[in-house]
């Protein structure tokens, strides 16, 4: 039986909700590790976390989702490691189903949570702008890259320890572009990537912007699709990444960040 890890990335959250949700996923998932990047916790936050059974690590300041990840899973040794978002969006069920195509040689490297997918159950509703920002993207992401799916962002994805030992040093986005990336990465190394309908329902308290978030994305597409291009050997990328000064991988933000 492999063993399971659960990294929650949280940035000044709902504790209340929280504890629920980290109490839920211990329950259907026994994982080996749940651990909480906290960032702007509040005072006492962290005490509260740890009481519902989870490690606990705090950043005075928001690093972004990505970076609270890629920190996280820096931390865990086990043979799966997964994430799920810290308001609880996808039910501790559905993180399992997404668990399961990597567990135990469930035929995937990389397991995606899907809320677009045909079969996925979707509950609440989003705002008619945050809807089409979710579609829009999802559409060009599968034009950009080699990995087509219908849901590139949703907070629930799961891969094996190996898989991450391959992608881990080619990542580099800090905030929500983190899971593109990481799609695009682990396409682009050869991972078999597995898209898993789940059951999701929004939450309240999105800080999309309708302006600045679609123009960030994008450029964080951009920049993916130019780093999955060079893991594949394109010269015109390579051309391209001489003539530039490369960023600083999370790995090594990660590192400084737990020291």
């Amino acid at each position: 039986m492999d063993s399971v890890g659960i990294v929650v990335p949280a940035y000044d959250p709902d504790v209340g909700r929280l504890r629920a949700y980290i109490t839920s996923l211990r329950q259907t998932l026994d994982p080996e590790r749940l651990h909480v990047e906290l960032d702007a916790g509040g005072v006492g936050a962290a005490d509260r976390i740890r009481e519902a059974g989870a490690t606990v690590a705090e950043s005075a300041g928001r690093r972004g989702k990505g970076a609270a990840i890629t920190a996280g899973f820096e931390t865990l040794e086990t043979d799966v490691l997964a994430f799920a978002d810290a308001d609880g969006a996808t039910p501790a069920d559905s993180l399992a189903e997404v668990v399961a195509r990597v567990a135990d040689d469930g035929n995937a490297d990389l397991a995606v949570g899907s809320r677009r997918h045909p079969d996925a159950s979707v509950e609440g509703h989003q705002t008619v702008v945050r809807r089409l920002l979710g579609d829009g993207f999802a559409w060009l992401a599968g034009s950009l890259l080699a990995v087509d799916l219908y849901d590139y962002q949703c907070g629930a994805k799961a891969l094996t320890a190996d898989a991450w030992q391959r992608v881990r040093e080619h990542l580099y986005e800090a905030g929500f572009a983190w899971d593109v990336e990481l799609v695009a990465v682990a396409g682009a190394l050869g991972c078999r990537v597995a898209e898993v309908p789940i059951a999701w329902e929004d939450q309240p308290g999105s800080t999309v912007s309708p302006v600045r978030t679609p123009l960030r994305l994008l450029r964080s597409l951009l920049r993916a699709r130019h780093r999955a291009k060079r893991l594949g050997d394109s010269r015109l990328h390579d051309a391209i990444a001489d003539r530039r000064d490369g960023p600083t991988a999370l790995i090594d933000r990660a590192t400084e960040h737990h020291e």
